[in-house]
């Protein structure tokens, strides 16, 4: 991660931030350096921020990410608090994410609520990561192997009681709420209109329900080496967990409009999808169902157009004014092709 280098805290924030932080750690004093904000995050807003903690079990110099909301949001995130909570479970099961340390779920402190995490090495820009002459075949196998990790993480999960299970299907219900979040592009847009209708009328049946990260994709990992060997060093962007089937995130990490352009290489840009499942069944205890994961890529074509309309109704609607964001609204037709093209060649396999 880069430095934005705009200061995100205000005087008076900062202020309160050590205050607070001072009794979260037990420490007889927190100083908070902010180093701005970091580069990505269109729905969430980073900050670099160092803490030095005097005094307490966790006295020391600590180099954190603080992560707190935009002024506006896409449907299906989460709040910060919430999010904390899926990151806190999915390190506990072992997975390669940065440390939550501190969830502030007054708004009031920071104008909206906030967590503090730890700081990871590396870099995330997927249009970097791809550039590797070589396929990465090795990480996408420890990719596959950390997905793995984490749908071992299932409905029960202690902390985890606010995440909803999907009715009456993941599917029927990603149907449902992609038709529902894209309003009136459901029956405008002749391609949207196909896609839903094509989600509708093959949606996979019910199966296991695990934890998803549900934007596990090349762009939302960092590596310490972006052109190289690439060692995994995070995943991050956990905003839009929940309980799904676990062929959701295998579909979404393969999907075309995820591959930074280089569809040779049909998980993530980076290697060849076989490298991901051999990964994830490593882990898993299950075997990755090609027909399901089919219909998942299927979706996240569905799911990001969706995404990119609202992206862009936020700039439109001059709630948050984003040249980022109207560019993400201009995706729209090339995500459509994306969707096109897939359906094509569902339908015309064996």
């Amino acid at each position: 991660m880069s430095g934005g280098g705009k200061a995100g805290l205000a005087p008076n924030q900062k202020a309160a931030l050590e205050s607070w932080l001072t009794g979260q750690a037990g420490a007889r004093s927190v100083t908070v350096i902010d180093e701005g904000r970091l580069s990505g995050g269109a729905i969430s807003l980073n900050l670099a921020v160092t803490l030095e903690i005097d005094g307490g079990p966790q006295s020391g110099r600590h180099p954190c990410v603080l992560r707190t909301g935009s002024a506006s949001g896409v449907s299906a995130s989460l709040g910060k608090a919430e999010e904390a909570a899926v990151l806190r479970a999915v390190f506990a099961a072992g997975a390669t994410v940065p440390e939550p340390l501190f969830v502030g779920a007054d708004p009031a402190m920071l104008g909206a609520p906030f967590y503090i995490m730890r700081r990871a090495t590396g870099v995330a820009a997927g249009f970097r990561i791809v550039k590797n002459e070589e396929p990465r075949r090795e990480l996408a196998r420890e990719l596959g192997r950390q997905l793995g990790l984490i749908h071992r993480v299932r409905p029960g999960t202690e902390g985890l009681e606010f995440l909803t299970r999907p009715e009456p299907t993941a599917a029927l219900q990603a149907v449902g709420d992609f038709r529902r979040w894209a309003g009136r592009y459901a029956a405008s847009d002749p391609v949207l209109a196909y896609g839903l209708r094509w989600l509708e009328r093959n949606a996979v049946p019910a199966g296991d329900l695990v934890l998803c990260h549900r934007d596990y994709r090349t762009g939302n990992y960092m590596v310490d080496d972006a052109i190289g060997g690439g060692r995994l060093t995070a995943i991050i962007d956990w905003e839009f967990a929940g309980w799904s089937d676990p062929m959701e995130d295998l579909g979404w990490f393969c999907a075309a409009c995820w591959r930074f352009g280089r569809n040779d290489r049909e998980a993530g840009g980076i290697a060849d999808r076989a490298d991901l499942y051999a990964g994830y069944e490593e882990t898993a205890g299950r075997v990755v169902n090609p027909v399901a994961v089919a219909y998942w890529e299927a979706a996240a074509c569905m799911r990001w157009a969706v995404i990119a309309i609202q992206q862009a109704d936020r700039h439109i609607s001059g709630t948050e004014p984003s040249l980022e964001l109207a560019l993400t609204g201009r995706m729209l037709p090339e995500i459509e092709m994306d969707l096109l093209r897939h359906l094509d060649a569902v339908e015309a396999a064996p």
